[in-house]
């Protein structure tokens, strides 16, 4: 029998500064493919054809326990990369104490940022909605996925899936 590895900590970095103990929580990217039904003539059945990266799938939300002043001067901001922000996870297996090192990298800008309820004494919550145009996820130490959309670079495992294309296209 294996137990999981769990999130034991974690922390987030927006332009390397750090949130230890104010961010709260974190919901990483859904990694999702546009697939579409396909089924030509003399086909028994339809395939799912790969028709590129989800149009909805890059969005990462994040929560901080009240308020900060560097993500409010950042809304707004005009390029589809301006910032970086860097999930740090650890994750630990309770059956052998085995840890690894998660590293999600994002760029990308603030869609949203919603302020939450404010009333006197109770906590205060901001949650952000950052929309990113790069991604990368890399576990201990070692890259198993790197998106980077407005220069069609799709990586899995070291693997170039779109090198072929650019290079159909002259890029």
């Amino acid at each position: 029998m294996a137990l999981p590895k769990k999130l034991k900590l974690m922390n987030v970095f927006n332009e390397g500064n750090s949130y230890c103990g104010q961010v709260s929580e974190v919901t990483l990217p859904k990694l999702s493919q546009k697939m579409e039904n396909w089924r030509g003539g003399g086909m028994m059945g339809n395939v799912k054809i790969d028709m590129g990266h989800n149009d909805d799938m890059n969005e990462l939300s994040w929560k901080l326990g009240g308020l900060d002043l560097n993500v409010l001067k950042q809304f707004g901001a005009v390029k589809v990369d301006s910032y970086g922000l860097r999930f740090a996870g650890s994750y630990q297996r309770d059956d052998t104490g085995e840890t690894s090192s998660v590293e999600i990298v994002v760029r990308g800008r603030h869609e949203e940022i919603d302020m939450g309820n404010a009333k006197a004494g109770d906590a205060t919550e901001h949650s952000i909605k950052t929309i990113w145009t790069y991604y990368k996820l890399s576990i201990d130490g070692k890259e198993v996925i790197e998106i980077d959309i407005p220069n069609c670079i799709f990586k899995v495992d070291g693997v170039d899936k779109y090198a072929e294309h650019r290079k159909n296209i002259g890029l």
